[in-house]
């Protein structure tokens, strides 16, 4: 990185930067209270709450969101006449998995290999604390030249809307001229990328049910009706032979026509096993940023381990749907309902409920602030010209505040690279992108304000 003042003290805050991000791993604020205890989460709503603070910022406070969870709001001023921004994170993180197949403990921040390990790292812990080095650097070096909104939800891995409503109930809150969402990341490490379009989700679960109770299956299987059977059929009806997701009605042939994934790389970033074939069809970019994607994120059925032989009864599924831009989720939502009915076998009586649901999201990328941005990108990254690509999750909330702030410029930035390896097992940040990052986001600052 090229020396520059900001740069300089960012390096410098580095060590303070990985104490922090260690605080901020050990809690386990996983937004499910039915597995996890919600003092975690308020645990580390307090964290953010201080460390804004002691930023100086003012009008610091927990807000109570109508799902049930916290998330954190702080006001800084700048000069008279300055620009808004909002700075985006989220603080809770998915759960851990299989605790046993993480190298190291999951909520304990630990180096390895150049890398820092630890669920929330990348996604979105490292995020809030970006946010802080940005700021730090910039109070060090003359000041921060904008009026500093920073908002750090609390529920963003659930998709419960909470802060979605929130906004929407109090929407004089998180008005500003530009917002920097700090939860996506670079394309890979080392090459400065902004995401410009997101896919929105929706999430059902599905269950189906065929007998009063389970049944000995010598007894009577092959004529009774297998309510885990007829759930396995429902949900083979939504991938193609070649795995491409087919819900009647949905559309599932546009093109990314930006920045392409090589497929071979995708392969090595995604793991795939030797010999295992990628499904869908069309580019990498296609599948994953441009088209419609179902995945079963789990069945509730008997294990293995224990199963008696039995025919079973009931049986359910929670099935994700990411919805490419272009695509309204609600109505996503109606075709894939409609889907499941329609597919279940031997009238099996079939009931779907929606557990969350965003929409997917576009950027206008030839607005002043992408320019400030790519700018700023080009001085943190010596030598690389800022990219643009898409990104298969969703972030709810950008939709939101899009229809509260028509006029507002949104840029995602973050430090999800595909090695970070977020919502997995052992999920890790690079500090020299925490790094990277933090510099870009003070100089966009810096280059905005003056814009």
């Amino acid at each position: 990185m090229s020396s520059n003042p900001v740069a300089e003290t960012v390096a410098s805050l580095m060590p303070r930067a990985r104490a922090e991000l260690t605080e901020l791993v050990a809690f386990k604020s996983v937004a499910d209270f039915d597995q996890f205890p919600r003092s975690e989460s308020e645990a580390a709503a307090r964290w953010i709450m201080d460390a804004l603070g002691a930023e100086g910022f003012q009008d610091v406070a927990v807000l109570d969101t109508p799902d049930g969870t916290q998330s954190v709001y702080g006001y800084l001023p700048g000069p008279a006449g300055a620009k808004t921004v909002l700075l985006y994170a989220h603080y809770d993180v998915q759960p851990p998995l299989d605790e046993a197949a993480w190298t190291t403990p999951p909520f304990e921040l630990t180096e390895r290999d150049g890398r820092w390990y630890g669920r929330g790292s990348a996604d979105c812990k490292g995020g809030v604390v970006m946010h802080l080095l940005a700021l730090r650097a910039l109070k060090a070096n003359g000041g921060v030249p904008v009026h500093v909104k920073v908002i750090v939800e609390g529920s963003e891995e659930q998709g419960t809307g909470g802060l979605e409503r929130y906004a929407e109930e109090h929407p004089e809150l998180l008005t500003a001229d530009t917002i920097v969402i700090g939860d996506a990341g670079n394309f890979r490490v080392g090459l400065p990328t902004v995401t410009s379009t997101l896919r929105g989700m929706t999430m059902l679960r599905v269950s189906v049910d065929t007998l009063e109770g389970n049944l000995h299956s010598g007894q009577f299987g092959g004529a009774a009706p297998d309510a885990l059977g007829a759930l396995i059929r429902v949900l083979d009806s939504l991938r193609a032979e070649d795995g491409s997701t087919t819900v009647d009605g949905l559309t599932d042939d546009s093109r990314w026509e930006g920045l392409q994934y090589d497929e071979e790389q995708f392969r090595r970033d995604a793991k795939v096993l030797d010999g295992v074939e990628l499904i869908g069809s069309g580019t990498v970019a296609d599948r994953i940023w441009a088209r419609p994607a179902v995945t079963v994120l789990g069945i509730d059925c008997p294990p293995v381990v224990g199963a008696t032989p039995s025919v079973q009864a009931a049986a359910r599924a929670l099935i994700s749907l990411r919805v490419p831009p272009g695509m309204d989720a609600a109505e996503a939502t109606k075709l894939l309902q409609a889907h499941l009915e329609a597919h279940t076998p031997w009238g099996a009586r079939v009931s779907t409920e929606q557990i969350g649901q965003g929409q997917p999201f576009s950027a206008d990328t030839t607005s002043p602030a992408y320019a400030a941005m790519a700018e700023a990108m080009a001085v943190a990254y010596p030598g690389q010209e800022m990219s643009y690509a898409g990104q298969g999750g969703s972030i709810p909330l950008c939709n939101t505040l899009a229809a509260l702030y028509p006029d507002a410029e949104i840029l995602l930035i973050g430090l999800s690279e595909p090695e970070a390896q977020i919502h997995a097992v052992d999920e890790s940040v690079s500090p020299q992108e925490l790094e990277r990052l933090s510099v870009a986001e003070a100089l966009f600052l810096r280059t905005y304000a003056a814009g």
